[in-house]
């Protein structure tokens, strides 16, 4: 499966969707799919057959761990 950013998630087959505990019930949350070929696919849950952008594994990671740091507490005011 060729993926690219902006394709549609439902296309996505076989793969997990996954998504924090954290997120409420109205369903506004962003879900997150581990690729085949290793790279994830992320969503906005309320439009799960829309687009899905695709990162790499290491954009995943220096993602998680700036928020981890609190890099981006700012943006939560």
């Amino acid at each position: 499966m060729q993926t690219y950013n902006g394709m549609p998630a439902n296309s996505l087959t076989g793969v997990t969707w996954r998504k924090s505990v954290h997120s409420n019930s109205t369903g506004n949350c962003v879900e997150l799919a581990e690729l085949p070929d290793g790279g994830v696919a992320v969503r906005n849950s309320r439009f799960p057959d829309g687009p899905a952008l695709i990162y790499t594994r290491d954009e995943i990671r220096a993602l998680v761990l700036g928020v981890k740091d609190g890099e981006f507490d700012g943006l939560l005011v």
